[in-house]
């Protein structure tokens, strides 16, 4: 019995995702009907109730819908966001706007707020999404064999247990690193400023994608530096032709770039585009700081390697950390440091000295045991499944003419909304709904994409979240006047005519 329900639930998944494939692929196309559920059962070989249990999996991620009386069709796509970026980056500023600033704040202060519902902060919220029993039992039996791990210091550069494992893992995205020339850090947020205060100095520009990660503006103007914003396509990512200028030029000292599942839009820059860049950073010896956040967070079949694979002379950083995946809490991130190795050695001793060696060891233990490999399927599988959902939810509620983009990898997707709707309005009007959301202004030190927000995917997909994504399409509708939903096709508008 048992068995009969898993393969019965396994056959509909599989089904679902074959016909998603085919949908993605174009082979069917936007209106076009679906065979009905007895001609699918026939022709793959499987009951009625399995179609019909594909066809409305399918339908919940908004990949076709039931007309009634006429069966199943497939969806007018979600119009694909496509930014003209700006033929020129923008003039270098010495602090991102006041405006930008004071967002900001307001964005964390609802985001740590309880009695909010968050559809803002790019961290998952339930242990749904993480394997806190299994290192909770590590932790614990840890404790019992060696209880003086409390007392000790997980000195800089860090656990060379930890440091050999996470060298280990970055093969996987065509690293090959030097234990030797990792550094463990305090998350993510430490590996990049840790990075930037080995590689720049006051006063110096650091080139940014745009938009971009929104802390990276306040970590910039408490540093000193000036950012720089770089032409970035929603698909391909950074302009490297405007990149290339700029250095020709000599008009930058580092480049921050999120090159793989970027956030806030969801790309991965094409192989060849990953390539041509490091090429760029070595030929004109500036560093370039490489965010990894997201890196195994990738939703194709093979993971895109980091463009550190294709550093030639160590001018490429690699920061990430364990905190989007693995436990926020742990706060563990490391960054490889290339030819600014030793001197990250040194920095982190006088920064913040030591992480936990217990955590470090708990974490170790996890790594070698496989348990992440398994967790990271998991979880990928996931995030690509509610990251279509939430895909769906705009496509039916936000006003006609919305954009999305459709991420490579991550959590997040970024909205760009038609004429009419500025951002910042919108999200001063939903907290009086309790619900949190980011504004496009954030992303941008001169408070560009007044019509655009982040969306984050990190969250149990329950009646609380769906409830605020609809009311986020009721506000959005109301601003700009225009009514819900895709505009039909003309394809599905005669289907409609003649059914």
């Amino acid at each position: 019995m048992t068995d009969t329900a898993d393969f019965s639930d396994t056959r509909y998944n599989q089904l679902a995702e074959q016909l998603a494939d085919a949908i993605r692929r174009g082979t069917l196309a936007p209106g076009s009907r679906l065979p009905s559920v007895r001609r699918s059962a026939q022709t793959w070989s499987v009951s009625i109730n399995t179609v019909v249990a594909a066809y409305r999996r399918l339908e919940d991620r908004g990949f076709i819908e039931a007309r009634p009386q006429s069966g199943f069709y497939v969806r007018a796509a979600l119009p694909a966001l496509n930014h003209q970026p700006q033929e020129q980056p923008q003039t270098p500023a010495a602090k991102p706007a006041d405006e930008v600033l004071d967002l900001i704040d307001t964005v964390f202060a609802s985001q740590i707020d309880p009695t909010y519902t968050n559809l803002s902060l790019a961290c998952p919220q339930s242990n749904d999404f993480y394997p806190t029993g299994k290192l909770g039992r590590i932790m614990a039996s840890l404790l019992r064999r060696q209880p003086n791990l409390i007392g000790q210091y997980a000195l800089p550069p860090g656990s060379p247990a930890l440091r050999q494992q996470i060298a280990r893992r970055a093969l996987a995205l065509g690293m090959i690193l030097e234990p030797a020339d990792i550094t463990i850090t305090h998350g993510c947020m430490e590996a990049l400023q840790l990075a930037l205060r080995v590689t720049t100095k006051p006063g110096d520009s650091v080139g940014l994608e745009t938009p971009t990660y929104f802390y990276l503006l306040p970590m910039l103007a408490s540093l000193g530096l000036k950012a720089v914003e770089i032409p970035t396509d929603p698909q391909t990512g950074l302009s490297l032709d405007v990149l290339e200028m700029l250095l020709t030029e000599k008009r930058l000292n580092a480049v921050i770039a999120m090159p793989t599942a970027q956030n806030p839009l969801g790309f991965t820059m094409p192989l060849a585009a990953k390539k041509r860049l490091a090429r760029l950073m070595n030929d004109h010896h500036v560093p370039l700081i490489e965010d990894g956040l997201y890196a195994e967070i990738q939703f194709g079949a093979t993971l895109s390697p980091a463009v550190k694979a294709f550093d030639r002379d160590g001018w490429i950083l690699f920061c990430t950390s364990f905190t989007k995946t693995l436990a926020p809490d742990f706060r563990i991130g490391w960054v490889e440091g290339g030819r600014f190795a030793d001197k990250l050695h040194k920095l982190k001793a006088v920064s913040s000295m030591a992480e936990s060696a217990l955590l470090s060891q708990t974490l170790t233990l996890f790594l070698e045991s496989g348990g992440y490999d398994h967790h990271l399927r998991a979880l990928r599988k996931r995030y690509a499944s509610q990251v279509e959902q939430a895909r769906a939810l705009i496509a039916r509620h936000f006003p006609q003419g919305t954009r999305a983009t459709q991420p490579a990898g991550g959590f997040v997707i970024w909205v760009d909304f038609p004429p009419g709707v500025d951002c910042v309005t919108l999200f001063r009007q939903l907290l009086k709904d309790k619900i949190c959301m980011t504004p496009g202004q954030l992303y941008s030190p001169s408070g560009r994409y007044t019509n655009g927000l982040r969306l984050s995917c990190c969250y149990v997909f329950d009646t609380r979240y769906i409830s605020a994504m609809i009311r986020i399409g009721e506000r959005a509708c109301e601003m700009c006047g225009l009514p819900p939903g895709l505009a039909e096709t003309q394809e599905q508008a005669e289907e409609s005519r003649t059914s």
